[in-house]
């Protein structure tokens, strides 16, 4: 089996495709015209965007900003920027592949950073909001979003217990583990606090709604458009089917089979140097 700290942070193969066509609707568009309305509100001249994905942020922001701001989008994975070149944006952006723990770029040289759910996959957090930091001017802000406790978000939470039920000698936990692993404020804190920003952050509790026109849909999205996949994939040839039709079977009981929804939340975090 494929080492978890590697596994968690792998977007690739089929994952881009599926995550922009099946999540980015069901969960990530809702928070990414949030926080791009947030950024726009500072008027920033220069916007660096960390772990951008399939762009989805990226796409509200060139939405939102002023036409004179610039954007340069930035993410560890090359398949996941090529889709978010792919897509395209309403203005130009620069597109940069770059490791949230050493920005190739100058000190003092950007207005805001942003990071739509990123941080809870940084290897090193105080290291990688060191970084942040470093490339932020006098007066920046960083503003970035965390999934809140796993019982916030109804799909991820059924998701997550169904292949407890299915796999129950060893169930893939990839949803527990990362990205609803990271909602402590007091060690959002601390950590950014150990990247040197100084004043004392804002938080913001941000709920939502998960939306799909199926049950299916939404267990395609979860089970095979994120690294959850490769913990599924692991455990047979047949695991991947097998684990999609048993999450769709679980929301439909609880969500219902067409046009479903269930409550999802996250928290905005805003840290100003």
């Amino acid at each position: 089996m494929v080492a978890h700290d590697i596994a968690d942070k792998r977007f690739s193969g089929a994952i881009p495709e599926i995550y922009d066509a099946y999540l980015v609707p069901l969960m990530f568009q809702h928070y990414a015209d949030d926080i791009a309305a947030r950024v726009a509100l500072r008027r920033p001249a220069r916007v660096l965007e960390v772990a951008a994905g399939t762009g989805v942020v990226t796409r509200a922001l060139s939405n939102a900003l002023d036409e004179s701001a610039s954007i340069v989008a930035t993410d560890l994975n090359p398949a996941m920027l090529e889709r978010a070149r792919a897509n395209g944006t309403a203005r130009p952006v620069e597109w940069r592949q770059a490791d949230a723990l050493c920005l190739p770029f100058d000190d003092a040289s950007f207005d805001a950073v942003v990071c739509q759910f990123g941080a809870m996959f940084f290897p090193d957090k105080p290291k990688a909001f060191a970084q942040m930091r470093r490339v932020l001017r006098t007066d920046g802000v960083f503003i970035f979003n965390v999934w809140d406790r796993i019982e916030h978000n109804a799909f991820a939470l059924t998701v997550t217990q169904t292949m407890s039920r299915i796999f129950a000698t060893d169930p893939p936990m990839f949803f527990v583990r990362t990205p609803h692993d990271y909602y402590e404020r007091s060690v959002i804190e601390r950590d950014l606090r150990g990247g040197s920003f100084d004043k004392s952050p804002t938080f913001d509790d941000v709920a939502g709604h998960n939306r799909a026109d199926s049950a299916m849909t939404a267990a395609i999205g979860f089970c095979q458009g994120t690294p959850l996949r490769f913990e599924i994939e692991a455990r047979g040839p047949d695991a991947l089917s097998i684990a999609t039709d048993a999450c769709a079977a679980a929301i439909a009981d609880e969500f219902g089979h067409e046009a479903i929804e269930g409550a999802m939340q996250a928290t905005v975090v805003i840290a100003e140097t």
